[in-house]
């Protein structure tokens, strides 16, 4: 089966790594140096991954009110 985690996107990926890199020291969540992420907490992850959707959301509803306004 194949992977639907593939970006839309390619060059993407750099941006979205400091996204999460960004919001993790705004709520204080230490991301581990080594990339792995399975001594992580299940609520710091939910967490991280929460806030980085909320700021996404909130980018393209901003493009999509400044195209509207257009």
């Amino acid at each position: 089966m194949a992977s639907n985690n593939t970006l839309v996107v390619p060059h993407a990926h750099a941006a979205l790594d400091q996204m999460k890199y960004e919001v993790a020291r705004e709520i204080g969540i230490a991301i581990p140096q080594d990339g792995y992420y399975g001594d992580m907490a299940t609520r710091d992850a939910g967490a991280l991954g929460g806030n980085i959707t909320r700021r996404l959301v909130q980018m393209a509803e901003m493009q999509l009110a400044g195209r509207a306004s257009r």
